[in-house]
C-alpha cells in the first residue's frame, strides 16, 4: 500500500550531523566549490543530535567551514523547502552568495518498532544543495505555510514518550490537499499550466499520497520522480535525495522546470519552482 520496498537505518556512529557532511561534500564536489566559499549553511532536520549546538554548527566545523553562519531549521518533512526558500531570500536581499543547503534526517531514532502503523514508513538519509547568487532565476517562487491547531495528529512529544506518533487516516487526506493547493496555487503564480511542467518533485511519504496528488494537478506519471520505493519517508531529506538521483541519472538537465511539493507534522506545507540551471 505504501510502495516502499526498503529503506536504510543509520548505524552506530552514523549521527544526522554525519550523514549531513556526507551530502554536502557530493553537493559541493557537484558544483565545483569548497565548504569555505560558503556564506550560510542551513540544515533542516527534526533529529538534531544535540539540542544545541545545532546538527549545522557540527556540519560546519566538520566541513572545515569555520566562521561560516549556521543554523538549523524545524518544519518537519517541509524543512527542507523553507531552508530553501531562506537561504533564496538571503541570497536574494543581499545578505549572502551563497548557500549550502541541507535536509538530514535519522528518523529511526523516533520510532516506536512495536508500532506497525509508523515503523514501517520511515528511513534515514541526508541530501543538499548549493545555492549561489545569478543574474538567471533559479528559485522562481516560493510559498510557506503552517497550521498549528492539529498538533495531535502527527507529533513526537519531547517528554513522556520519544516515539513519533500519527494518526494516519487523517495524515493521508491533509498531505494530499496541501500537496493540490499547494501545486496549484505555484502553477497560478508563475503563469504556468501542469503540461508546461518537467518534473514533479513531491516530499516522498508514500506512493499512495504521491499518485492521489499529481493525478488531481494532472501531472503525468511519468514526470513525477519517486524514490519513496528505495528509501521509505526519510522527511526533510526526501526531496533533495530525490532531486540528486534525477539529475545524476541525467532525467533532470539544465534549463528544466520542476515543482518542489512537501507537506509534513505541524502542518507545514508548500512549494518551490526552479529553472534548474547546471
Amino acid at each position: 500500500m505504501t510502495g516502499i520496498r526498503q529503506r536504510h537505518i543509520a548505524g552506530d556512529g552514523e549521527s544526522t550531523a554525519e550523514m549531513g557532511v556526507l551530502a554536502s561534500r557530493e553537493a559541493l564536489s557537484a558544483a565545483g566549490m569548497n565548504a569555505s566559499e560558503m556564506d550560510l549553511i542551513i540544515v533542516a532536520t527534526i533529529t538534531p543530535d544535540l539540542v544545541f549546538p545545532s546538527t549545522a554548527a557540527l556540519v560546519q566545523a566538520r566541513l572545515g567551514a569555520r566562521n561560516v553562519g549556521c543554523l538549523d531549521l524545524s518544519a518537519a518533512c517541509s524543512g527542507f523547502l523553507f531552508a530553501l526558500a531562506t537561504a533564496d531570500a538571503m541570497i536574494s536581499a543581499g545578505r549572502c552568495r551563497s548557500a549550502l543547503v541541507i535536509g538530514s534526517e535519522r528518523m529511526s531514532k523516533l520510532l516506536d518498532w512495536r508500532d506497525r502503523g509508523t515503523c514501517v514508513l520511515f528511513g534515514d538519509g541526508a541530501g543538499a544543495v548549493v545555492l549561489v547568487a545569478s543574474d538567471e532565476p533559479g528559485v522562481r517562487t516560493s510559498s510557506l505555510h503552517a497550521d498549528g491547531s492539529m498538533p495531535e495528529v502527527l507529533r513526537t512529544p519531547a517528554v513522556d514518550s520519544p516515539y513519533l506518533h500519527m494518526d494516519g487516516p487523517v495524515v493521508f487526506k491533509f498531505a494530499v490537499k496541501g500537496f493540490v493547493e499547494a501545486g496549484e496555487a505555484s502553477f497560478a503564480e508563475n503563469g504556468m499550466q501542469p503540461r508546461d511542467l518537467d518534473w514533479l518533485i513531491p516530499h516522498q511519504a508514500n506512493l499512495r499520497i504521491i499518485e492521489a496528488s499529481s493525478k488531481r494537478l494532472q501531472i503525468d506519471r511519468a514526470r513525477v520522480v519517486v524514490t519513496v520505493d528505495r528509501h521509505a519517508n526519510t522527511s526533510a531529506a526526501s526531496i533533495p535525495m530525490a532531486l540528486d538521483e534525477a539529475v545524476r541519472d541525467r532525467r533532470i538537465i539544465s534549463g528544466n522546470r520542476i515543482l518542489l511539493l512537501s507537506v509534513g507534522g505541524g502542518f507545514t506545507w508548500g512549494s518551490c519552482m526552479l529553472d534548474w540551471r547546471a
